[in-house]
């Protein structure tokens, strides 16, 4: 089968809001290549294993690929997304110089080339993603592993934001808590959560495809007891007070794992989840963002425990007063 590519040369800034625009306009797949060279060490804390060289693509620039079916009228997509990236230095977010290409590849091309790339990552000092397709065994007693098969509407769970995320989890988890993971994606956060010792965790994002995606992974580390996956703008299926959701309101930790721009629209019905004491994970949030998201935590009754960091990216660890 043969599909458009669309790629989108832009910042590392504006990756997810233009990887959205590409999902909403129908993508079959969405493929990210940030910047992997010139003064960008690599991580190898964990002893991780790199198998593709370092790009040169120019720091704090990425390139985007979304992939359409046959027959799609490249020209008029183009001209549907391109007016929303105009629009988002309006949003404070740089795309920097916007430049488009195009080319008619063979699905072999794109939708299992990638997975020769992502190999098992550890994260921390106790998780490990796993693709389903590698084998690995684990160096200790201590070590959980996530299997993780993302599909190409998903990352492999070791974006900055993602592992920002998973460590912190790692730091607050004490075992037995109710969680809240607030646009899970590939499910990943949940299960590292249960991993880590959480007793239950309600996953929600709005594209049923991330549901879909959440489900089978959950299946695939025999979750389904431990984690409830539901479609849910925001937190809005909380107000239906079904007991089908798995957890009890109101919850020990909430974790966001979504852009800056989504994380200031429900601040607000976050504190009124958690219980006193409860905690806020909240990534997804470039550097340039830190302040305005800052704020609206403290507006809303929040204490800034901490501020954690890996590149450009940050998350905040929250308190309820």
């Amino acid at each position: 089968m043969l599909w458009h590519e669309l790629t989108i040369h832009t910042t590392e800034e504006a990756v997810e809001m233009i990887s959205n625009f590409l999902h909403e306009a129908g993508a079959g797949g969405v493929s990210i290549e940030e910047s992997g060279t010139l003064n960008k060490k690599r991580d190898t804390t964990y002893g991780e294993l790199y198998d593709v060289p370092l790009n040169d693509i120019p720091e704090g620039f990425a390139v985007i690929k979304g992939y359409f079916s046959e027959g799609t009228d490249m020209a008029s997509l183009q001209a549907e997304v391109n007016p929303r990236i105009e629009e988002l230095p309006d949003f404070g977010i740089n795309v920097g110089e916007i430049r488009y290409e195009t080319r008619t590849v063979d699905e072999n091309d794109w939708a299992t080339a990638w997975k020769q790339y992502f190999k098992p990552v550890r994260i921390s000092d106790r998780l490990t993603i796993k693709p389903t397709w590698e084998d690995y065994t684990p160096e200790s007693v201590d070590e959980k592993i996530i299997e993780l098969d993302p599909g190409m509407a998903f990352g492999t769970g070791t974006h900055p934001t993602t592992t920002l995320c998973l460590r912190t989890l790692e730091t607050v988890i004490q075992g037995g808590e109710e969680i809240i993971d607030v646009g899970t994606g590939s499910g990943i956060l949940a299960i590292g959560a249960v991993q880590l010792g959480a007793k239950h965790v309600l996953a929600l994002d709005l594209d049923p495809v991330a549901v879909t995606s959440a489900i089978e992974n959950v299946e695939l580390n025999n979750m389904q007891q431990q984690i409830t996956v539901k479609e849910s703008d925001l937190l809005s299926v909380l107000g239906s007070q079904d007991p089908a959701l798995g957890v009890k309101l109101p919850v020990k930790i909430i974790v966001a794992n979504i852009l800056a721009e989504i994380i200031l629209l429900f601040v607000d019905d976050v504190y009124n989840a958690l219980e006193s004491g409860g905690i806020y994970i909240v990534s997804g949030i470039w550097k340039n963002k830190e302040q305005v998201v800052h704020d609206a935590l403290v507006a809303s009754g929040f204490e800034v425990r901490a501020i954690e960091r890996e590149e450009d990216w940050l998350a905040f660890v929250a308190r309820k007063r």
